[in-house]
């Protein structure tokens, strides 16, 4: 039964010089925690503003503005010379351009804006 005493009394000792450390710990972090500087929360207002992107040409778009300021039209030869563009390249525009109705050919080589 002494020696139960003992350990009890052993274990209420440390427990105590643990909560003694749990709160020099506390005080150190309250400390610390004034001397940082708080953040400051932002407002938020719920809408969000959208970046302006600026918007830069694809090669459509060049192609698609050559062809309108052509009134008869021109030919992937000429648009070749203009864009600097290689054939396969604008053979592929001119073809999602006819797709999505932009354009049409006039003649066989030759488109026109719709």
């Amino acid at each position: 039964m002494k020696a139960l005493r003992r350990d009890l009394q052993l274990v209420v000792k440390n427990l105590k010089s643990l909560t003694e450390k749990a709160e020099k710990i506390a005080k150190r972090l309250d400390e610390v925690a004034n001397v940082l500087p708080a953040e400051k929360p932002t407002a938020r207002t719920g809408k969000k503003t959208a970046a302006k992107k600026k918007r830069s040409t694809t090669a459509t778009d060049t192609v698609l503005s050559i062809i309108k300021k052509r009134k008869k039209g021109i030919g992937t030869a000429g648009l070749k010379e203009k864009t600097n563009l290689d054939t396969i390249t604008i053979r592929n525009i001119i073809f999602r351009l006819k797709k999505q109705g932009k354009i049409q050919a006039k003649n066989r080589g030759v488109y026109v804006v719709v």
